[in-house]
């Protein structure tokens, strides 16, 4: 049928050797593809895997191989806001910054139905599960925090969300919080509270700076002998520097001119 269709249109009749060679050759050239850079093909021959191909450039294959396409570029992808409790069971909201990669185009093809969904869904468990290990600020001395150590809990998330994704064959980057706050309900209170340690912390800033400003005051008076004092006017000369070197507002002096005698 087909000698007749090619004898049709050029007015003669096809040899048997040449449309079979010519049927030879569309079969090969179906071999035939093209990789480009940070690609990757992965080969099938009757549902088994047979290897995969990297190398840039043009390539050919036996035609019966299936051949499925990968890219092996550096992608990022970010989580959703997600809403969580912290240590402290502070309820917050918390989303990350995943960078990666496919490291083996087989493992991602065939460990998982869908690696990029697989990402997607690991990376806000490791999330979830590391917002809870922490508070979301430190309120003793050396503890980790969410907001306080970004650096180490960023190293914290990589390294569980790799965990996660080498059974997919995915090779994490880089992982970082993007967004992290007190959720509506409490970021008022907690506000305020953030606002109380900043004031006790000043506070007690201050506190340290003026009994030292005293105790210098006191030891030069008495180095130079500048004035006799016993420790009734120490005492009052300490208590009023505490007030004007530790009080908010400016203090009203009061010149002392000594008793007035009465007639």
């Amino acid at each position: 049928m087909v000698a007749l269709m090619f004898g049709g249109v050029f007015g003669r009749r096809l040899p048997i050797p040449a449309i079979a060679t010519g049927v030879v050759m569309i079969f090969l050239l179906k071999g035939l593809f093209v990789i480009n850079p940070n690609e990757a093909i992965v080969l099938q021959l009757a549902g088994k895997y047979v290897g995969s191909v990297r190398s840039e450039g043009f390539h050919w294959v036996v035609p019966i191989y299936t051949k499925s396409k990968i890219t092996l570029r550096v992608r990022n992808f970010e989580s959703t806001h997600l809403k969580v409790n912290d240590h402290d069971g502070n309820p917050i909201e918390i989303a990350a910054i995943v960078v990666w990669r496919v490291r083996d185009s087989a493992e991602a093809m065939f460990e998982v139905d869908d690696y990029e969904n697989y990402v997607r869904v690991q990376t806000e468990a490791a999330l979830r599960n590391l917002a809870t290990h922490h508070p979301y600020d430190a309120h003793q001395e050396a503890q980790l925090s969410l907001r306080g150590n970004i650096d180490e809990v960023a190293r914290q998330l990589k390294h569980e969300v790799q965990e996660r994704l080498f059974k997919a064959g995915v090779e994490v980057i880089e992982a970082r919080i993007s967004h992290l706050a007190y959720a509506p309900e409490i970021a008022a209170a907690m506000l305020r509270r953030q606002q109380a340690s900043a004031v006790i912390a000043a506070r007690a800033k201050i506190v340290e700076g003026a009994v030292t400003m005293v105790e210098m005051a006191l030891t030069q008076l008495q180095q130079r002998n500048v004035v006799h004092m016993d420790e009734n006017t120490k005492a009052a000369m300490v208590s009023n520097l505490m007030v004007v070197l530790c009080a908010e507002h400016s203090v009203q002096p009061v010149v002392n001119t000594g008793h007035a005698e009465k007639r």
